[in-house]
């Protein structure tokens, strides 16, 4: 550490990142040393580029592209469009959970049905066709009925 700043080797071990990451985040014109020496090419941060390095990496956590941290950590958005960003970023990650929450529920469905199968106890012993079949019956779960109206149609 020199004079309260810290070098790029120092920061990346303090919030365990790679060297190359800063490097990138200065290419990209986010986070620019406050100094780089002209003899040896040390990079030198300061306690503001720590607090803005914070702020890039909770945005970063959060699914925020780099560009959209760099408009953000710069200075060029007023409010009104921070909250605009914010509240999109928002609306994704609630729909990601919903999502997941889709499978997760699917899943939960298809293993009571795998669970409650006595036919699932001999899937080993089953031909490919009746395999086929028992797997369609209990893992598709989603208009199940218009499905197996459909499958014994077909099969009739």
């Amino acid at each position: 550490m020199k004079d309260n700043r810290m070098l790029i080797g120092e920061l990346a071990d303090f919030f365990g990142i790679s060297r190359k990451a800063l490097r990138l985040y200065e290419k990209k014109g986010i986070i620019k040393p406050v100094e780089v020496d002209a003899q040896n090419g040390y990079r030198y941060y300061s306690a503001e580029q720590v607090q803005q390095l914070q702020a890039l990496l909770e945005f970063k956590s959060l699914g925020f592209s780099l560009d959209e941290i760099r408009t953000v950590i710069d200075g060029r958005m007023e409010k009104a469009q921070l909250l605009e960003v914010l509240y999109k970023k928002q609306t994704a990650w609630r729909e990601a959970a919903d999502a997941a929450e889709y499978k997760r529920d699917s899943l939960d469905n298809i293993i009571k049905n795998v669970q409650d199968s006595k036919a699932a106890e001999r899937i080993t012993e089953m031909t490919e066709e009746e395999r086929a079949w028992l797997l369609a019956k209990m893992i598709c779960i989603e208009e199940l009925s218009a499905q197996r109206c459909l499958s014994e149609a077909l099969w009739l």
